[in-house]
Formats: C-alpha cells, sequence, structure tokens
C-alpha cells in the first residue's frame, strides 16, 4: 500500500518536473535565438525594418510617399472632416469623463 502510494507520487512528481523542464526549454529556445546569429532571411527582414524606421525618422512621415499619396490623404481627411464635422482627425481624441453626481433622494 505505500509503495503504491510512492510510485503514484513519483509518477505524479515525474510529469510536474517533465512539465517544468519542457517550458523552460522552450523560454531558453527564444532567448539563446536572439543572442545567435539569425535566420539570413529573419536578418534582412529586421534590417529591412530598422532602415525603414531610421528613414521615417528623418522623413517625419511616410517613406517614399510621392504627391498622390498626399493628395490622396488630404481627399480622405477632407471626406472624413465632411462625414463627421470638426476636429483633427489626425490626432487620437481626447476624452474627458466626469464623475456622476448622485443625489439622494428623500423617502
Amino acid at each position: 500500500m505505500i509503495l503504491q502510494q510512492i510510485l503514484r507520487l513519483s509518477s505524479l512528481f515525474h510529469s510536474a518536473v517533465s512539465i517544468h523542464v519542457r517550458r523552460n526549454i522552450g523560454l531558453s529556445a527564444v532567448v539563446f535565438n536572439k543572442t545567435k546569429e539569425l535566420d539570413p532571411v529573419q536578418k534582412l527582414f529586421l534590417d529591412k525594418i530598422r532602415e525603414y524606421n531610421t528613414k521615417s525618422k528623418q522623413a517625419g512621415g511616410p517613406v517614399d510617399a510621392g504627391p498622390d499619396f498626399q493628395k490622396d490623404m488630404n481627399e480622405s481627411l477632407a471626406r472624413l472632416q465632411r462625414a463627421y464635422g470638426e476636429g483633427d482627425l489626425t490626432k487620437f481624441p481626447e476624452f474627458k469623463f466626469e464623475e456622476p453626481k448622485f443625489e439622494e433622494t428623500p423617502k
């Protein structure tokens, strides 16, 4: 009886430890992958993203956007301005929530 309980507990312990080890190996694989040299396709992808980021910071907006893009952007903003009213549509709206005033009513 005691032997059966010990074996049952050891199998539970074994399964819990194996799950924990598998998770740790999965997480460490991601960490080690970042420290190793990347796959050539991944490296090219990251290089292009970094290049676009520096170009967009220098240009102050979309990269390689010609006058057609700016024209379409202005037309879209004008159409949205007519449809939804006033305000700057290039900025996220600011919300102001006021606390409701609760009044006690006499019973």
